[in-house]
């Protein structure tokens, strides 16, 4: 460690950086990839004032670059370029890459807790969050089933108001998914909620204030294969979907009627739609891990504050080698500069 004393998602927004404060990164869990990807992502954005960021963790914990230890976010854009600034916090054990120690969990949750307090104060523009391991957390009493819960109830703690939904951008392809981690036959049933509205009218909005799309179009996959061919293979397209679509046509968003999961992908790619709302996590992250394995990047939609995040877990196996790869935490970073960007433009 070198101590310093003292989209392409790259913003496109036309706005001035001079008024912007950095963004906030976690350090996530210091035994897998965090520390690492870090360190290069700092080395590949250095030069891009846009992208300027501060690391919340432990100095300890980062080698191979200059660091500099800031007491205020205030003071990380202006030695950006030299060191990567770090806001140190106290009590994170020395951990050894890919042997993870839940005496590093307090420090992981503070690590989140500062990020998302900066932000809502306005003294960062977006928090990126490094990969956490939640198994680890809950050993310790987090009871949060990940992140971005975690995330949005800090945000409403605050005042807030939280409505998360997950996109996945990578490969040229924005994908919200209508439901995550759940079994295959309880899908149908949360669809039924009400759910597929909520997110659609979420998923409009952040293409328009964060990518800036002034007319957005959306596709709805459908659940069944064809999408269910008229209600000859299954119902939920013909009795859930398309009624969910014309709800939100009626509302003045332009949404299709359910789209076969096996080509809308490709009409997105080929300039019909602008984002997709896949009914599954699988049927939305295999295409878009297809295209993009190491570039994906999980943006949380619904929040008061920009949060993105590498579309890839804690990868222990290869921190302990050495081995972890960038490029997601790389994608993640610009394209939270890109967001905060087009929210101050629209904010001006």
């Amino acid at each position: 460690m070198v101590l310093a004393r003292g989209a392409n998602w790259r913003d496109t927004a036309g706005v001035s950086k001079a008024n912007r404060p950095p963004l906030a990164l976690t350090m996530g869990d210091p035994a897998g990839c965090g520390p690492q990807i870090s360190a290069a992502a700092w080395s590949a954005l250095r030069a891009e004032p846009d992208c300027a960021f501060y690391l919340i963790g432990a100095p300890h914990l980062v080698t191979g670059v200059p660091l500099r230890e800031i007491d205020d976010p205030s003071e990380a854009s202006a030695v950006f370029a030299e060191a990567l600034p770090v806001l140190a916090l106290e009590g994170i054990p020395i951990v050894a890459p890919g042997h993870p120690d839940a005496a590093a969990a307090p420090g992981i949750i503070q690590s989140i807790e500062r990020a998302v307090a900066d932000t809502l104060a306005g003294r960062a523009s977006g928090v990126v969050t490094n990969p956490i391991h939640k198994a680890l957390l809950y050993s310790t009493g987090f009871r949060f089933p990940g992140h971005t819960e975690f995330v949005a109830h800090l945000c409403e703690e605050a005042g807030h108001k939280a409505e998360p939904v997950m996109m996945l951008t990578g490969g040229g392809l924005r994908v919200a998914l209508a439901t995550i981690h759940m079994p295959y036959a309880d899908v149908p049933r949360a669809l039924a909620d009400g759910r597929l509205e909520r997110i659609a009218r979420v998923a409009e909005a952040s293409l328009r204030r964060d990518f800036g799309i002034e007319k957005p179009r959306i596709a709805f996959t459908g659940l069944n294969p064809h999408a269910g061919e008229d209600g000859t293979i299954g119902r939920e397209e013909v009795e859930i979907i398309n009624p969910a679509a014309d709800r939100l046509r009626a509302e003045g968003l332009t949404i299709s009627h359910a789209r076969s999961g096996d080509t809308v992908f490709a009409e997105m790619l080929g300039g019909a739609f602008d984002a997709v709302i896949a009914m599954t996590h699988d049927q939305g992250l295999i295409p878009v891990k297809t295209l993009d394995m190491w570039g994906g990047v999980n943006s949380t939609l619904g929040l008061p504050i920009v949060r993105t995040s590498p579309d890839h877990g804690t990868a222990y196996d290869a921190a302990r080698a050495g081995t972890c790869r960038p490029d997601s935490l790389i994608a993640a970073i610009r394209l939270a500069a890109l967001f905060a960007a087009n929210r101050q433009k629209a904010a001006a």
